[in-house]
């Protein structure tokens, strides 16, 4: 699309419209879309044909582009997926938002999500669910299922996301699409409604590494409003708008955790994909992440700590749902949160409330910050062995919407392979390796902190060897 703009073929409103129209179309059948942004969009795309006879337009002006509906953005609804913010228009954009439209990007709409990214199914929105365009009666994975929907389905070619513990990378997988979680502290997390602070990070879902590289490059940088914001001159992120994403210089040494594969469905297709990077002369070795077990449990203590934490502001004074006729201030609390929290976000603040409580907070906040620590570890040793770590992403492909919804430990352990990363606040990137009964099985690459460059050129040269990711709903698989 940029170089057909480029070359004059269309203009931005012309893409524009022809977006929307299939968007407005289609959006029923997949529920990707809480808001379509017709107006909004429209006049971006004459700001960015502007930009573009100006003489100074970016490889990203003029693109259409859809947002998980957890970033602020200034005149539109901002919902993050729940009834307690469906009436919410954030006064302000997100620093990541910013960064896009300064680039020239078209936003055509905020896409549905788990409620408050809660979620691995995008079953969990006040909106509805979200179907996976290779199969509707599943689900499209979470809690970021509206983007990665939106992008299998050919809605748009890219999108945002949120990854707290798998929430690009898990529904990248189940939709047969890319998806990246950058380094904790890579994009700023200013304007993006918090879920768990110390493990919420944004990210890009597009079709290929290519894309994915080039929307990082645009989305990342320091932020002085997000304390926890990375300081960083990467100048290989730099580049990527001008030269791509740079080329491995030697083949690497990649090492497959023994945890991940111990009673894998699917290791057959895994082994198929690592035959193709062999090919590269990509050398393979067995390590070990010893405490890949606990992940799960110390991820639910310490995110639904946070969200107990986070979620606390939501209280029906300021902004946000608020009940009717309240006899008293604490009814007005009561009330407001009751009806406007969804189940799973009520069980999550539950749950982090208790282990917040005295008397129980050394037996499970702080002891599971412990076990993170020792995760940490288990990543820092194994870096030490190899260049990067290949795993699976999800245990399963996509499974059928309601199949887990009555047993929330089953949903949470379609995270196992995806929390780990997260706890040790590494990138880590999901693109499709094969099928399983016209499913995609998602493939992961994890890297040390701040080499986002090192999985994505892994990631390319796969994907110029394949073509997995050049599959589409609908195709024989």
């Amino acid at each position: 699309m940029s170089a057909g703009l480029e070359a004059g073929e269309y203009t931005s409103v012309e893409l524009t419209n022809a977006h929307l129209d299939d968007i407005e179309l289609r959006n029923s059948a997949s529920n990707s879309f809480i808001t379509i942004a017709r107006e909004h969009a429209l006049k971006q795309a004459k700001a960015a044909d502007a930009q573009r006879a100006n003489g100074n337009p970016t490889p990203l002006t003029g693109i259409p582009i859809a947002h998980k509906d957890i970033f602020c953005t200034e005149g539109l609804l901002t919902t993050c997926g729940s009834k307690m913010l469906s009436n919410f228009h954030a006064p302000y954009n997100s620093t990541m938002v910013e960064r896009l439209n300064a680039a020239g990007i078209v936003t055509v709409g905020k896409t549905n999500m788990d409620e408050f990214a809660m979620g691995s199914s995008n079953e969990n929105s006040f909106f509805g669910p979200v179907t996976n365009p290779w199969d509707r009666s599943r689900v499209p994975g979470g809690s970021s299922g509206g983007s990665a929907s939106a992008v299998a389905d050919g809605l748009v070619a890219c999108a945002t996301g949120t990854d707290t513990g798998g929430s690009i990378r898990q529904p990248a997988a189940f939709c047969g699409i890319t998806g990246l979680k950058p380094t904790y502290g890579r994009i700023s997390r200013y304007g993006m409604i918090a879920f768990a602070s110390s493990l919420d990070q944004a990210g890009p879902m597009t079709r290929t590494a290519e894309d994915a590289a080039l929307m990082l490059s645009y989305m990342s940088g320091f932020d002085p409003r997000d304390s926890t914001s990375a300081n960083r001159q990467d100048d290989w992120l730099t580049a990527i708008a001008h030269n791509g994403i740079p080329k491995l210089d030697r083949p690497l040494s990649i090492g497959l955790p023994k945890e991940y594969f111990a009673d894998l469905a699917n290791a057959e297709i895994i082994e198929a994909a690592q035959a193709e990077l062999a090919k590269n002369g990509h050398t393979f070795k067995e390590v070990s992440l010893p405490h890949t077990q606990a992940a799960i449990p110390t991820y639910y203590v310490l995110a639904s700590a946070e969200a107990s934490t986070n979620l606390s502001r939501y209280d029906g004074v300021r902004y946000g749902h608020r009940c009717n006729n309240p006899t008293s201030l604490q009814d007005l609390y009561e009330r407001s949160r009751s009806e406007g929290f969804g189940e799973e976000v009520k069980r999550r603040i539950l749950t982090g409330t208790y282990t917040l409580s005295v008397g129980y907070f050394d037996a499970y906040y702080i002891k599971a910050q412990k076990i993170r620590r020792l995760i940490s570890n288990d990543f820092n040793k194994a870096f030490e062995e190899v260049d990067l770590l290949m795993t699976p992403t999800s245990p399963t492909p996509a499974f059928r919407l309601n199949e887990h919804a009555q047993d929330p430990v089953a949903m949470y352990q379609q995270d196992l392979y995806t929390v780990p990363t997260s706890l040790a606040g590494l990138p880590a990137l999901s693109m499709p390796c094969g099928f399983v009964n016209g499913l995609p099985i998602g493939m992961q690459l994890i890297g040390p902190a701040f080499r986002e460059d090192t999985i994505l050129s892994v990631a390319a040269q796969f994907q110029q060897i394949t073509d997995w990711h050049k599959r589409h709903p609908g195709e024989t698989a």
